[in-house]
């Protein structure tokens, strides 16, 4: 999916933050996804973090954003019992699971960047579903 935004870095940044601090916030998912997609060319990388009631909601949810986003897929993680944190960099390649006793739920996407102008920032937590 290669979508493009109509949302200037700054409209962008300031949904992406509403959305994350309050979950319940009412917003347009295609203008959420416009938000990521609008954030994304600003930092050199992003970092992944999913919550979720199990492991297969989690792997299924980070698959389709890093897909949307035109990232690499993760490694093959071997599904745990109960509720789970998946966390991927595409970067170095890193991916783990591992269990999370926390009552968030969702996705975290944060934004890396080795320059001053570059966004660095984490969003979320985003809804799990927002690419399906």
């Amino acid at each position: 999916m290669s979508e493009t935004s109509d949302l200037t870095l700054d409209e962008a940044q300031k949904l992406l933050k509403q959305v994350g601090l309050r979950p319940d916030f009412p917003v347009d998912r295609s203008q959420l996804r416009q938000a990521l997609f609008a954030v994304r060319p600003h930092c050199d990388y992003q970092i992944f973090g999913v919550c979720a009631e199990t492991a297969e909601a989690a792997i299924s949810a980070l698959h389709r954003y890093v897909e949307a986003l035109g990232f690499d897929r993760p490694p093959t993680l071997d599904p745990i019992e109960g509720s789970v944190y998946v966390k991927y960099n595409p970067y170095s390649g890193l991916c783990y699971i591992d269990s999370y006793l926390g009552g968030e739920r969702g996705v975290l996407v944060s934004c890396q960047s080795n320059y001053d102008d570059g966004v660095r920032d984490t969003y979320g937590h985003l809804p799990l579903d927002l690419f399906d």
